[in-house]
């Protein structure tokens, strides 16, 4: 049976029997789910410290602070998303085989555990200023209600982007107590970038998802996706040199720009839409992608 699962990861080999449906609804085994998160919550603080020259121990502070959070807040993300799904996961070959629809464990026990991960969340959202504590909660109704998209709009995708990329608010928050245009572009440019790369990994299951009602922009842009992700790729892109920009000039940035751009192509001419482990493949490609804009906010 096709799934994500990954059973000889050392998360599964090392831990206790019991611990495995838990470590499995955080998805602790596929970690791009937390870099996809953190890398947002990063760019923003390279951008707000000035770059690397201008981190201090409290940007670092920081910086381990969000990468926490991150794994922290993932986890209760995908505990929302298979309590809402469990039916819908039923249906999906890749998805069958989770710990909620599998009966590895219970709704209560599923509830439980996502208590725990807020309540770890909340302690850590508390280390920051009040405004960056406000983002947090306020971001907690995106949390909750993203899973439902799939079931009222073919661009679950976008609301995804506005889930995924709330750090790159929280992250200029953090430093700078305050907000401007630069951590917006970023913001931004992180929805068309979540919009690429959720359309590559919807591929994976779109016959799965047309015969459960599922809907997704996979579904929606069908043979044209290249195009569409294309496009979403190079919005973002502009985005993130206008962030750059408005945050304290470009300087070396074009040929550091250049990296993730060459990334971003070289992911559309390898991606082949039919085939699950080429998107897959691509999907998890994104955490370079993210690494590589990384480097670019921080010079």
């Amino acid at each position: 049976m096709t799934t994500d699962i990954r059973k000889t990861h050392p998360v599964f080999t090392r831990t206790p029997a019991g611990w495995h449906p838990y470590i499995a609804l955080a998805r602790l085994d596929r970690p791009i789910g937390t870099w996809l998160l953190l890398l947002p919550c990063w760019w923003s603080l390279a951008m707000a410290s000035g770059g690397v020259t201008g981190m201090d121990s409290q940007t670092l502070r920081y910086a381990a602070l969000f990468a926490l959070g991150a794994v922290v807040m993932r986890g209760a993300g995908c505990v929302v998303n298979d309590l809402w799904d469990r039916d819908l996961d039923a249906a999906v070959t890749r998805t069958r085989v989770r710990p909620l629809p599998a009966g590895e464990v219970t709704v209560k026990q599923a509830m439980m555990f996502l208590g725990a991960l807020l309540g770890i969340g909340l302690l850590v959202l508390l280390r920051f200023n009040g405004l960056t504590v406000l983002l947090g909660v306020l971001s907690l109704g995106l949390v909750v209600a993203y899973p439902l998209m799939k079931r009222v709009t073919w661009w679950p995708q976008a609301f995804l982007g506005l889930t995924f990329n709330w750090g790159a608010l929280m992250g200029w928050s953090a430093l700078e107590g305050g907000m401007n245009i630069a951590p917006l572009l970023a913001y931004t440019g992180g929805i068309f970038w979540t919009l690429a790369y959720d359309t590559i990994y919807a591929h994976q299951d779109k016959e799965d998802d047309a015969l459960a009602g599922i809907k997704s922009t996979a579904r929606l842009f069908g043979g044209k996706s290249k195009i569409w992700v294309g496009g979403f790729f190079a919005l973002a892109l502009v985005l993130f040199a206008a962030a750059k920009i408005y945050a304290g000039g470009f300087g070396y940035g074009l040929a550091l720009w250049a990296l993730p751009a060459a990334h971003a192509v070289w992911q559309l001419k390898n991606w082949r839409m039919d085939d699950a482990a080429s998107s897959l493949a691509m999907f998890r490609a994104n955490r370079d992608f993210g690494l590589l804009l990384l480097i670019f906010f921080a010079a």
